[in-house]
């Protein structure tokens, strides 16, 4: 009996440590105000802050708060999200990054008093694309799989029916920080919360095919 409690200890010891944790992620653009409670992070967005590069309006910044983790390989990245959005631009949710040039974000960005699903795709420069919600989310789940050199974007209402936002190159076999970002070019800040995120490896389909066709 004693060796059975000695191994269940033990187990919930390794998952405390071991497990996957918000505390144990890194900050690029630590924001001045945020706190990490229950799984659960809540900042304030740093004012004047962004992610974008080039294109169409003519310069790149790269300054907002983004807390990442680092995955090599496939993996599935799930979030969900809400924030007191208040001015133009404001936006939150994941981010998938190699470097500077090549990153993926997607969430909602509150644009001319409208909710938008969101998603920017960067290779050396910019793009966008949005979708214009007919009703206002108290909260939306983003997922984002990585397979091979391709990224599809999901979002949810409930965490259960996920309808694909996007479709996006990414390059395979490089390491990926991924995590949750949030920013807000052109206001003074709000209020970002970001829940039970949660990244699920997956197993290499090349990989998986070569040990099928190899046994």
């Amino acid at each position: 009996m004693s060796r059975i409690f000695l191994s269940l200890f033990a187990l919930l010891i390794f998952n405390k440590n071991f497990g996957q944790t918000l505390e144990k992620m890194s900050w690029f653009n630590e924001p001045e105000k945020w706190e990490i409670k229950n799984n659960k992070l809540t900042m304030l967005v740093t004012p004047q802050s962004d992610y974008w590069r080039i294109s169409h309006y003519g310069f790149t910044v790269d300054d907002a708060p983004f807390l990442y983790t680092t995955y090599g390989g496939e993996f599935e990245a799930k979030v969900k999200i809400s924030g007191n959005y208040k001015a133009r631009f404001d936006q939150m949710g994941l981010m998938l990054r190699i470097d500077k040039e090549n990153y993926i974000k997607a969430g909602i960005e509150f644009v001319d008093g409208k909710y938008n699903l969101s998603t920017v795709v960067t290779h050396k420069t910019s793009d966008w694309s949005v979708i214009t919600l007919d009703k206002t989310p108290s909260e939306v789940w983003i997922k984002a799989v990585r397979r091979l050199d391709a990224v599809e974007v999901f979002y949810s209402f409930d965490d259960k029916n996920y309808v694909m936002m996007r479709n996006a190159h990414l390059q395979d076999n490089s390491p990926v920080m991924v995590g949750l970002m949030a920013a807000c070019p052109d206001g003074n800040g709000f209020s970002a919360v970001f829940e039970n995120f949660k990244v699920k490896h997956l197993p290499d389909e090349r990989r998986l095919k070569w040990l099928k066709n190899n046994q």
